[in-house]
């Protein structure tokens, strides 16, 4: 077998990990991905997939019937363990948005009874700056014949740490996987080095190495510069409603500068990373963070910016029927994580202005909180037409069709 060739476990079966999981398997790794859903993990192992996400069910089908990718609900021994669970928030001391790093230190104690001399450990989850050390300090706790290979004991009993976070988007997670760049952070040099050399058997993009400290706060950076220049799009939204003004045509006039690059407005921002990671900079360095805090508050505000619209509108109407379109926190997926659009639709249905007729045409199945509505039945029934996502769908409307409808539209599909 190819020297290149190892045995991978993926803890975490998600947006990230499934396809991480996937990709290794089709460039030859032996890889088992875990998962605690029962249900994720039958419907991999049929080859089939559980998320929205472009070409990910070929890569999924390939590396299932090649024999390379199965799933299971628990780990095993092997040569490399990858952890991509989630790491919400938490309440700590009266702070909502503490970083939650549970699911990591469950995953590492998972793991930590197949470990063995030479096993490297990766974390690819977006974290706060010091949890792979801390991965070391759970394996140490429940591995105590274990030493992390920057402790100078015997080179027999070593294992490798190394935090490599991911920097893809979206709808193009399989192109991204393998075209970015990526950051490598070792808890050494030695760790940082043997994950690069598992990287390089799909990575095609840069590989830079530095300590796992900086890598952690090289994720969170990134995601935060772009918090703080849509809470700028955001705002002049907002500017722009009180002035009168038409701030998409504003923005592209603005952006004919040679050195301005605008970015669009929307009725807040969602997903795991650009609307989580600011606080994590913020719960670290409280009195420092303050431009990203602020721009962070900005962007949560939102979404009640843009309820109190709806509530304006609907001032007109004895029960109004209000269509949402767009769950997920972006177009043409299905995640729904911290989007704002559902912070909408659910307080749209709790407040009781009217009916609520939700269409997300990218969630199909497992979805129970509240009614769905195919989109012709919405643009069928609705007085007031709120756009939240701006999937392709809502973009190729018939305008005849808006022609007797209140339109708010927060992302310009209309404008």
């Amino acid at each position: 077998m190819n020297k290149q060739r190892q045995k991978i476990v993926v803890v975490g079966l998600g947006y990230i990990g499934l396809p991480t999981a996937s990709m290794l398997a089709t460039k030859g790794h032996q890889v088992l991905g875990v998962d605690v859903n029962e249900a994720a993990v039958n419907t991999i192992n049929e080859g089939n997939i559980h998320i929205v996400e472009p070409d990910l069910d070929i890569l999924v089908r390939s590396a299932v019937n090649s024999g390379n990718l199965k799933a299971s609900l628990t780990p095993e021994e092997s040569d490399t363990f990858i952890l991509a669970v989630p790491t919400p928030f938490m309440a700590v001391d009266g702070n909502p948005k503490a970083p939650d790093i549970s699911y990591v230190e469950a995953a590492t104690r998972a793991i930590a009874p197949f470990l063995k001399a030479g096993n490297l450990i990766i974390l690819e989850s977006t974290s706060p700056v010091g949890t792979t050390e801390r991965i070391g300090a759970i394996v140490a706790e429940h591995r105590p014949d274990l030493t992390t290979s920057s402790q100078p004991l015997a080179a027999s009993s070593q294992i490798f740490i190394a935090h490599c976070p991911e920097r893809v988007l979206p709808g193009h997670i399989i192109r991204e996987l393998v075209d970015n760049d990526r950051i490598i952070g070792g808890i050494d040099k030695a760790s940082a080095e043997k994950a690069r050399e598992l990287y390089k058997t799909f990575c095609n993009g840069n590989i830079f190495l530095t300590d796992s400290r900086t890598a952690e706060m090289a994720k969170l950076v990134e995601n935060s510069f772009r918090d703080v220049n849509i809470a700028y799009a955001n705002e002049l939204s907002i500017i722009c409603d009180r002035l009168g003004i038409n701030v998409w045509e504003l923005i592209e006039l603005a952006n004919k500068h040679p050195r301005v690059n605008i970015l669009q407005p929307g009725p807040g921002v969602g997903g795991h990373c650009i609307a989580v990671d600011p606080w994590f900079i913020v719960a670290a360095a409280p009195q420092e963070a303050r431009l990203i805090r602020a721009a962070r508050e900005v962007n949560d505000h939102k979404p009640h910016w843009v309820l109190n619209r709806v509530r304006a509108r609907a001032e007109r109407f004895k029960n109004p029927v209000i269509g949402c379109l767009g769950l997920a926190f972006k177009a043409n997926i299905d995640d729904l994580r911290e989007s704002p659009a559902m912070e909408i639709t659910r307080e749209l249905i709790a407040s009781e202005l009217g009916q609520v007729m939700a269409c997300e045409p990218n969630v199909v199945n497992g979805f129970d909180e509240f009614p769905l509505y195919d989109l012709s039945s919405v643009l069928k029934e609705a007085d007031i037409l709120l756009v939240l996502v701006d999937h392709d769908e809502f973009k190729e409307i018939d305008r005849e069709l808006l022609k007797e409808k209140v339109l708010i539209d927060t992302r310009g599909v209309w404008r």
